[in-house]
């Protein structure tokens, strides 16, 4: 579901629209979630935030245009889509809201004045404090329950100190807690990757854990509930390799603490953030989210790096996660480049096709998730 948006369009409006909307989306499990558009103007373009602000206050990007009476709003990370119409008077948004293929919901929105005030935006929630480093985290209690099919879109967060995901296979799961590719695991039933989990776990030990302490937890979790039983062989796969380009990196080094946890995410199909971030967590994403193949770290760079990649994805990627990406525009001259490129000019790094020996893990015994 998407969670908060920075938006923009170049395209000039009829009507003025600036100001502050509000609606509530109703999704199919009864769950009411309250949606702001905030709109204004710089310049001739439309800047806008979008929030849902049950969820978090934390952003997510997409576009926002107009065409006659016509509002489009598209989230392309989270395969979100909005259309609606809006009335003569230019205070009400009536719509649809899709993710993905799921059926289509109705949300509408309406323009906030003396008949309809703001609703109070959340503040941002206190950080807990670091879980201990000297302790052998495990969940004091984590539900299991099979995913709503209407969401789309898939990810792994931690919010306050649970650890939460939406739409996660144990495939999934597996190839983040031990950071190998969907395609080095071997055995599995067709369940193991077919079928979608959301996983709510509270740590049994008090602060908010780091990347390490998540994939322990998680991987205590898969062999306790799941039975999970595997052992590795080495196996030669096509694979990509991350190294060093020729003019050296260009990585700033990060000023966060190097043992807290990275932050890396999408503001929208091939727009990459990164903080504190190490080229492993850079590798481990890509073949996670983005790319069709293993990929291996051989940059030789150990540093926590804070950086943005922009790059023109194609059909290939961002199956991990989910999303069908469309065709590269051909109107956009000013598009980004693909992939390689963008790696080798903005980073100064290269991303090579081979084929190589990797660490396969192949599935011994694995059952479907015991009752909560």
């Amino acid at each position: 579901m998407f969670l908060l948006a920075a938006l923009s369009a170049g395209t000039m409006l009829a009507q003025d629209i600036t100001g502050t909307w509000q609606g509530t989306l109703v999704l199919p499990n009864k769950q009411e979630l309250r949606t702001v558009i905030k709109i204004s103007k710089e310049g001739a373009a439309l800047k806008a935030a979008f929030y849902s602000i049950d969820q978090t206050p934390q952003p997510i990007a997409a576009t926002i245009e107009l065409a006659g009476t016509v509002v489009t709003l598209t989230v392309p990370a989270a395969a979100v889509k909005y259309e609606g119409k809006l009335d003569a008077d230019a205070v009400n948004i009536k719509g649809t809201f899709t993710q993905g293929s799921g059926q289509g919901i109705p949300l509408n929105f309406a323009k906030t004045g003396p008949k309809n005030p703001e609703w109070p935006m959340p503040d941002a929630p206190a950080r807990p404090k670091p879980m201990a480093a000297d302790v052998d985290p495990e969940f004091d209690v984590c539900s299991i329950k099979p995913s709503n099919p209407a969401v789309q879109g898939r990810g792994l967060t931690v919010r306050g100190r649970e650890v939460v995901s939406i739409n996660t296979s144990a495939k999934f799961l597996m190839t983040f807690v031990y950071g190998v590719h969907a395609n080095q695991i071997a055995g599995a039933p067709a369940w193991f990757d077919s079928e979608n989990y959301d996983l709510d776990g509270k740590p049994a030990q008090e602060g908010l854990p780091n990347q390490i302490q998540i994939k322990i937890m998680i991987r205590k979790l898969l062999a306790d509930r799941f039975q999970l039983k595997f052992h590795r062989e080495q196996r030669e796969l096509s694979a990509y390799v991350l190294q060093v380009g020729k003019n050296g990196p260009k990585l700033p080094v990060s000023q966060d603490d190097p043992k807290g946890l990275p932050g890396l995410g999408f503001r929208g199909l091939g727009a990459m953030n990164a903080r504190n971030a190490t080229m492993a967590d850079l590798a481990s994403l890509f073949q996670t989210a983005v790319l069709d193949r293993p990929v291996v770290d051989q940059t030789g760079l150990t540093g926590h790096y804070d950086f943005q990649l922009n790059w023109t994805p194609d059909e290939s990627q961002f199956a991990g996660m989910g999303i069908r990406v469309p065709p590269p525009p051909t109107d956009k001259p000013d598009a980004p480049p693909d992939l390689a490129i963008a790696l080798q000019e903005q980073l100064g790094l290269k991303l090579a096709a081979t084929k190589t020996m990797v660490e396969v893990l192949v599935i011994d015994k694995v059952e479907k998730p015991s009752a909560n």
